[in-house]
């Protein structure tokens, strides 16, 4: 079940329209019931709901809900309060123009990476990652050096919701691999994604940490195994972490959610 299981008629109505989103396209109540665990009394009622206070829209001519225009709004609102997005904006600009190649900027989202930034390479490449999508944080760059960092107290039970799906031949696709490219991120400081999401997309990570070490969010600089090969995206380390620090400095009055605590805290 989904994150609001336990949370009453918040959480459940949040579940709605979580299933909504996910489709990524307007969709009829007839999907949503086949893949819903309410019955369709509740679920229409949460439908309901959530359309009369405009965090969902609904098309009578095609008869489909769509996410609204207040979720619209709570999502920018979010964007510029509770993500790292508008203080590193000009950082990730400055890298984009210096690289050449795709810079992602990503937080964690519970178990999953939240892509909250990205600029395109000059030729840009066809790729999965866009703002505003999650992805796993197993086998990606960005994923991967943020549970590098992370205490393992809260990284453990990250890594225990992992799916460890095989997208490709070089996913990671047990706890114990994971635990072994971790232990070589923190090593190093960086780490690279080796065509473990998607085939041909190669690309190499840098956590961006407080003063205290808390984990804030990553960069990746990201190409493809046409263009490049990992040595040649290793030579942008040096600028990663440049970044990463620039960053962070920026970001020390910045107040972020606790995803433990359920507070909000400073670094």
């Amino acid at each position: 079940m989904a994150r609001g299981t336990g949370d009453g008629t918040v959480g459940k109505a949040l579940e709605v329209l979580d299933q909504v989103a996910s489709f990524g396209r307007p969709v009829r109540f007839s999907e949503l019931l086949a893949q819903s665990a309410f019955p369709k009394p509740t679920l229409y009622r949460f439908l309901q709901t959530l359309t009369n206070q405009q965090m969902l829209s609904y098309d009578p001519d095609r008869q489909t809900y769509a996410p609204g225009v207040r979720l619209v709004r709570l999502a920018h609102a979010a964007w510029e309060q509770s993500t790292l997005a508008p203080i590193a904006r000009p950082h990730v600009n400055a890298l984009s123009a210096a690289v050449g190649e795709t810079v992602h900027l990503a937080q964690l989202d519970h178990a999953q990476v939240l892509y909250i930034d990205k600029r395109n390479a000059g030729q840009p490449v066809e790729m999965y990652s866009q703002a505003g999508k999650v992805g796993p944080a197993y086998c990606t760059g960005v994923g991967k050096v943020m549970l590098a960092f992370t205490d393992p107290a809260a990284a453990d039970p990250v890594i225990a919701q992992q799916s460890f799906h095989a997208f490709t031949p070089h996913t990671l696709s047990t706890p114990e691999a994971l635990h072994d490219e971790l232990a070589d991120i923190r090593s190093n400081g960086y780490g690279f994604d080796r065509e473990e999401h998607e085939p041909g997309i190669i690309c190499v990570a840098m956590p961006i940490l407080s003063e205290t070490g808390r984990v804030l969010g990553a960069l990746s600089v990201t190409s493809t195994t046409r263009r490049t090969n990992l040595a040649g995206l290793e030579t942008y380390v040096p600028i990663l972490q440049d970044t990463a620090a620039k960053i962070a400095r920026d970001a020390q009055n910045w107040s972020f959610p606790d995803y433990d605590t359920k507070e909000t805290t400073r670094i």
